[in-house]
Parts: structure tokens; C-alpha cells; sequence
């Protein structure tokens, strides 16, 4: 005997995927977004010999204090706008979010300055790729990874820690280990936030502002994620001027 089904069920099936294309959709290119307008200030400023005058202090050869607040600020709003979720408009968290990449590419441009522009690309073809690969994975992957994400997170606060006793110590050796680690984190955590998204794209009930809020924020954890991991696989296929 042939079951019936309901056509509610299937209706109310449709508009969830529907909704989660769409969310992922936004998240992504908020993303993409932020990407190019990073890579395009980075390089852009890496070429720039006056704004390089500023942020090195000619008598040290270190970063001058405007360098270092170049450096620290986009931390600063990564936590500004965690913390301010609920009382910033979607405007002005989407101002912010632009900010803060416009600001990680004034940061990164001292990578130009590191490595050859060819292994810099070749090093973002390879992140791309990961990322692209665990972003489908945790797009289509029916296995729950809230538990492998807690472990990754783990992994996140031991390299921030390492990374700061190693700022005293200046051990290769150790700094390697954290690059490694670093890139199996980042490369879990990258499925583990796409699968995060789509739940949150597929359970969304109000389409207005917070739904915009919590794109930008999606957008942002994903930045993050390739950013670093991005960084982590510089230091293996970097080639030093």
C-alpha cells in the first residue's frame, strides 16, 4: 500500500532549503566581499612607500605606534562587534565588518614585504582549494560535528597561547608546530562553521535586521577562518624575499 505524503511537509521543506540557499548564499558573498577588498588594500599599501614610512620606526626598525595599532585594531572590532550584537543596527555592523577588513588589509600588507608575490598566490590557490573542499564538506556532510568543533576550538585558545609564549621564546622549532596545528584547526573549523551556518539558515524565522546582523557575523567567522589558515600555510609555502 502506497504511503501519502503530505504535501505540507514537502512545502515546508522547499521554503527551509530555500531560505538556507538563500542565507548561505548572502554569508558568502559578504565574505567574498571582504576577501577582495582586503586583498586589494594589502597589496595596494604594500606598494605604497609612505604609508610604510609610517608604520616602521626608522631608528628601530620595528613597528612604529601607529604600525602596531594597525596591527591590533582589527582584533578590537572583531570583539566590538561580538560584543555588541544585540545593540548594533545591521548598518552599522555591516560598516564595521567593511572597516575591519579594510584594516586586516592594511595589516597583511607586511606580508608583501616577507614573501615573493608568486608564492603569496600560489599559497592563496592552495587555501582556496582547502577551504572551498571542507566548505562542501560541511555543506553536505550529515554527521554532526558540535562536538568536533568544541575540540577545534580547543585547539584555537593552545595556539593562541603557544603563539604567546613563543613571541618570547623565538623557537623555530615550536613555531612550526603551532603552523601545523594551525592549519588542521582552521581547516576543522572551516566544515564545522559551515555546518553551524546552515542550521542557523535552515531554523532563521525573522528575515529582517537581526537575520542581516547574524549574516555579518556568519561572514565574518568564515573570513576568519580562511584568513588564518591562509596565514598558517604561508609560513610552509612562503618563499622569503
Amino acid at each position: 500500500m502506497n504511503s501519502i505524503q503530505n504535501p505540507f511537509s514537502q512545502t515546508t521543506e522547499f521554503q527551509s532549503q530555500s531560505m538556507v540557499r538563500t542565507f548561505m548564499t548572502n554569508v558568502f558573498t559578504w565574505m567574498f566581499v571582504a576577501m577582495a577588498l582586503t586583498a586589494l588594500i594589502a597589496y595596494t599599501a604594500a606598494g605604497n612607500e609612505s604609508f610604510k614610512t609610517m608604520m616602521v620606526n626608522s631608528e628601530t626598525g620595528g613597528m612604529s605606534i601607529l604600525g602596531w595599532i594597525v596591527m591590533l585594531s582589527p582584533l578590537g572590532l572583531v570583539l566590538w562587534m561580538s560584543a555588541g550584537f544585540a545593540r548594533m543596527s545591521a548598518n552599522t555592523m555591516t560598516l564595521v565588518f567593511i572597516g575591519y577588513s579594510v584594516l586586516m588589509g592594511l595589516s597583511l600588507s607586511f606580508i608583501f614585504l616577507a614573501y615573493t608575490g608568486s608564492s603569496i598566490a600560489k599559497t592563496f590557490m592552495i587555501t582556496s582549494a582547502m577551504f572551498g573542499l571542507m566548505a562542501v564538506l560541511g555543506f553536505t556532510t550529515k554527521t554532526d560535528l558540535s562536538k568536533f568543533g568544541s575540540f577545534m576550538m580547543m585547539g584555537v585558545i593552545g595556539i593562541i597561547v603557544a603563539s604567546l609564549v613563543n613571541f618570547f621564546m623565538k623557537s623555530s622549532t615550536l613555531d612550526y608546530i603551532i603552523s601545523f596545528v594551525g592549519v588542521l584547526v582552521f581547516t576543522g573549523l572551516t566544515a564545522y562553521d559551515v555546518q553551524k551556518l546552515k542550521r542557523i539558515g535552515a531554523a532563521a524565522i525573522e528575515q529582517g535586521d537581526t537575520m542581516r546582523k547574524v549574516t555579518i557575523m556568519g561572514a565574518l567567522t568564515l573570513y576568519l577562518d580562511f584568513i588564518n589558515l591562509f596565514l598558517f600555510l604561508l609560513r610552509f609555502f612562503g618563499d622569503r624575499k
